[in-house]
């Protein structure tokens, strides 16, 4: 299949400067690059988009570069910021660049058997820190004029705003990013950046320093950003926590629980986003998800497909059998530190081991740990066969024992589908 249409059927194309660039990438051997800032020692999920996009040119025979910002990550990227970035120090820049591209060797090949089409990891700090200002200045400043950088969106949506200015430090920016072509161009023949559809200005203008400097034809393509249906960025819980391509910052369980949990429009798109399934199975969870929402078998391919891809195969098969066992009885087989996973999110509460070895009234139970707001309402949910120990059904007639607990010490107890609490004997 030709480039242009897979990426045409998945959605990843929102401008480009070359209609043509698609009939070269299909031929393949073209070198490309895509930009990542080492703001973190690990990259996020929304960093897989750009990650998945080298991947795919690279299958189809074209040169990936993965441009790690170790110098331009000093100044800071203020395209469509409403603060300046707070400045990081060389130390940290040079050891969340050193985290990231470990990762990144899990999604591109950067062994000499991938031949021409071969990944590079670079660092544009090899050639940003040791560029002279006056060099800097007189080659390629001269290119541009202030009236064509401010006029750019990313620096016209700060320049428009009373409580807020733009500092010179930040609107050197894009003049960085364009000369990091023009290296990776003149150094190893790069002929295109790919970049989210924010970088559209700072993209263009490296193209035409590449033209300008050396009368070559450069390319930018972007894709369309990652957005919630609020309008927010993708890639955070709604605690706003930051969900890492990091298994020891995000679990590989807590990562398949966030994409689990998609709605079926972001689901949908990430399937085509995040994912190398081919378009026929796709288009068959596409159809399953209008016909049978309950089912949710976009949501599950999806967590699948992008914790495999993350953290391997037996990785993501762990995580679904603990997603299950949240609401089975196969909640008892989960290892202990599983089952605090699974349940971290849930309230929790200290209970007497004595108490819980006297045997307690699933009355008392439920009031006590919040799940029920009076005795009389515990007793009708009771009735009602909607509480569980375990996962096991819990009726009025019963005893909770610590007999009961999960590694001597644990109670998983649950009313309804998603009210869940801890006691933890103690």
């Amino acid at each position: 299949m030709k480039v242009l249409d897979d990426w045409r059927f998945r959605g990843l194309i929102h401008q480009t400067t070359d209609d043509d660039v698609f009939d070269r990438l299909s031929a393949g051997s073209v070198t490309l690059y895509a930009g990542f800032d080492p703001t973190a020692p690990s990259l996020h999920l929304g960093h897989l988009f750009p990650l998945c996009n080298l991947r795919r040119l690279q299958i189809a025979g074209n040169a990936p570069i993965a441009l790690a910002g170790g110098g331009t990550g000093l100044i800071g990227d203020p395209s469509f910021k409403d603060v300046e970035r707070p400045l990081l120090t060389r130390d940290v820049l040079g050891a969340n660049v050193a985290g990231i591209g470990e990762q990144m060797s899990r999604f591109l090949d950067f062994s000499p058997s991938a031949g021409k089409a071969r990944a590079k990891l670079l660092n544009n700090a090899d050639w940003l820190t040791t560029i002279s200002l006056t060099d800097f200045l007189r080659d390629v400043g001269k290119h541009f004029t202030v009236n064509q950088m401010i006029a750019k969106e990313s620096v016209k949506s700060r320049l428009d705003r009373d409580d807020v200015g733009l500092s010179f430090t930040e609107f050197s920016y894009m003049l960085l990013q364009a000369y990091d072509f023009l290296r990776l161009n003149l150094d190893h023949g790069c002929t295109l950046q790919l970049g989210g559809s924010d970088q559209w200005g700072n993209i263009t203008m490296g193209t035409e320093l590449v033209r300008k400097s050396t009368g070559t034809l450069a390319a930018g393509l972007t894709s369309p950003l990652l957005l919630r249906p609020d309008g927010s960025k993708f890639g955070k819980s709604e605690g706003g926590e930051q969900v890492w391509l990091d298994a020891a910052r995000t679990s590989p369980f807590k990562m398949h629980q966030f994409l689990l949990n998609s709605d079926d429009e972001m689901a949908l798109a990430l399937l085509r986003f995040f994912t190398f399934l081919d378009h026929e199975s796709i288009i068959g969870l596409d159809d399953a998800t209008k016909t049978v929402p309950q089912e949710r078998r976009a949501q599950r391919a999806l967590a699948n497909e992008v914790v495999a891809m993350v953290h391997g195969v037996n990785a993501a098969k762990k995580a679904e059998r603990a997603g299950e066992a949240l609401f089975s009885e196969s909640i008892a087989d989960l290892d202990e530190a599983t089952l605090l996973e699974v349940v971290a999110d849930a309230p929790s509460s200290t209970w007497s081991r004595e108490e819980l070895t006297a045997g307690v009234d699933p009355v008392d139970l439920l009031v006590g740990s919040r799940l029920a707001k009076s005795r009389a309402e515990a007793r009708r949910y009771l009735e009602q066969g909607g509480v569980y120990l375990n996962n096991v059904r819990l009726d009025a007639t019963s005893r909770v024992s610590i007999a009961d607990a999960l590694h001597g010490r644990y109670l998983v107890v649950r009313r309804g589908r998603r009210q869940l609490h801890l006691l933890v004997a103690a």
